[in-house]
Parts: C-alpha cells; sequence; structure tokens
C-alpha cells in the first residue's frame, strides 16, 4: 500500500507518523512545496490553489493508493480543484479541524488555527453545524506554523505563549486547526497549564488519526508496502530535512529510503 501527503511544508508528519503507527509497512509519498512557497496562508485563494495542485500532481505522478491533502488552509481552498483533478483514480482525503468531536465534550473549546482560517466563512460553517450552543473561542496564531516550519524553538515559545494568553481559562477541549500544530501537542499542552482553571480536564483534538484511519480505507485492499519513504519538495526527490527529524513524528519515519515506484 502508498499513501502520499502533501501540504505546504512538514505539516504532513503528524498524519504520516500516524499512518505508520496503523499500517508500519505503508509506503509514504510525502509531498511539499518549493521552499519559497510556505506559508500557503497569506496567498490569495488562486494562488494557493495553484501551488496545491502542483504539490498533489507532484504526488500523483508516483501513483498512490490515496492522498492526503495534509494541511487545513489548503482544504478550504484547494481541495475541490484537487478531487476534481485525480478522483476516481486517486481517492483525495481533506483534513478538517477536529471541531465536531471537540464540541461533544461540551466545552469551552478553544480553536487554535492560522489567523488565514480563523473566522473564515470555512471554520464558521463548521462551528455553526458541530458546536452550536458551545462556548467556543477562535485563537488566531501568527507565526506558529513559520516557526514550526523552521524549527526556530524561540519563535514557536514566543507564538504559543501569544496563543496561550489568548485561550480562556475555562477552555476544556483545544482544537489544533492547523497540521503543523500537532507537532507541538505537548509543548502547548504544558504552556496551558499554568494558564487553565482545570488543566486536567483539558483534551486536546487533532485531525492526524482520524485523517489516517480515512485514508486506509479509501485506499481499500492493497498490498503490503515495504516501509519505504519518498520525500518530494517542489517535485523534486529531496532527504528528510533536518526541521523534520527536529519533532518526534519525523524521527518515526526513517531517513530517505528506496525511492517508492
Amino acid at each position: 500500500m502508498k499513501i502520499a501527503l502533501m501540504d505546504s511544508g512538514i505539516g504532513l508528519l503528524a498524519a504520516a507518523a500516524a499512518l505508520r503507527g496503523l499500517r508500519p509497512d505503508v509506503d509514504l509519498v510525502l509531498s511539499s512545496d518549493h521552499p519559497g512557497g510556505m506559508p500557503w496562508g497569506p496567498r490569495t485563494p488562486e494562488d494557493l490553489t495553484g501551488r496545491a495542485l502542483a504539490v498533489a500532481r507532484a504526488a500523483a505522478l508516483h501513483a498512490p493508493d490515496a492522498l492526503i491533502v495534509a494541511c487545513n488552509t489548503a482544504s478550504v481552498h484547494a481541495l475541490e480543484a484537487i478531487r476534481a483533478e485525480l478522483e476516481p483514480g486517486i481517492p483525495v482525503v481533506g483534513t478538517v479541524p477536529a471541531i465536531k468531536p471537540a464540541a461533544a465534550t461540551g466545552g469551552p473549546v478553544a480553536i487554535w488555527a492560522t489567523p488565514a482560517t480563523t473566522g473564515s466563512a470555512y471554520q464558521r460553517g463548521l462551528i455553526r453545524d458541530f458546536a452550536d450552543g458551545v462556548d467556543v473561542t477562535e485563537i488566531p496564531c501568527p507565526g506558529l506554523a513559520d516557526a514550526v516550519e523552521r524549527a526556530d524553538g524561540r519563535a514557536v515559545a514566543e507564538a504559543v505563549a501569544a496563543a496561550a494568553a489568548l485561550t480562556p481559562a475555562g477552555t476544556r477541549a483545544l482544537v489544533l486547526g492547523c497540521t503543523h500544530y500537532e507537532l507541538l501537542e505537548q509543548q502547548i499542552l504544558d504552556a496551558l497549564r499554568a494558564r487553565l482553571d482545570d488543566p486536567a480536564a483539558l483534551t486536546v483534538h487533532s485531525s492526524a488519526l482520524p485523517v489516517a484511519e480515512q485514508a486506509l480505507r479509501r485506499a481499500g485492499d492493497t498490498a503490503e508496502g515495504g516501509s519505504a519513504l519518498l520525500v518530494l519538495r517542489g517535485g523534486e526527490t529531496v532527504e528528510l530535512s533536518s526541521a523534520a527529524l527536529s519533532y518526534p513524528q519525523g524521527r518515526l519515519l526513517p531517513g530517505l529510503a528506496e525511492p517508492v515506484r
């Protein structure tokens, strides 16, 4: 089995690690944008869609059994275009902030997301559909995804502290609404412990595991893989970056193996 994942950068690592945990033999194709293309959030929807399509096409050349759009922003703006081009030949799985399960806890809920996603019609629609009557606070996290991408510890700490300061003390469910943030779950929890009224009651909701499970379902009953890894940057084969390997999820993946064919 071969599953491809796409993102502007290394936000796809959490879902990739989840896939390896569920199916250790899975072959993975990790496709991301040119270094200068990240982040996608500040770009116009048209520019973002064009870039996302290019990254998806690079992954599709390797004939995966399914493709995960491991980016909330790309799922908002480009998922329909990617599906129109690749399906039904390659099933495409988008990434949706885990607002529904977070709201099911009764809240209060805080959603950490990029400025582009925070307050967007898309996110507001999810809140309306799945969290009606629940106390929800949207927390913009400017610069956090960029800092994660660079593995810039100081910038990450500053952005996490700023978002934690905006998170209401009564929060009981936290949604990580950007795949990059899932690489920081423990650091985010540590930052919130001193600020919440009842930190032990906090539940964290992310997308990596449910997205991985959905991709395996969509891929169907295919042959076993060989645990190979192919890393693409702007369509070119590269090694897993030092930034990726600085996170536990990245270290769960092997270095560049024989290319997945």
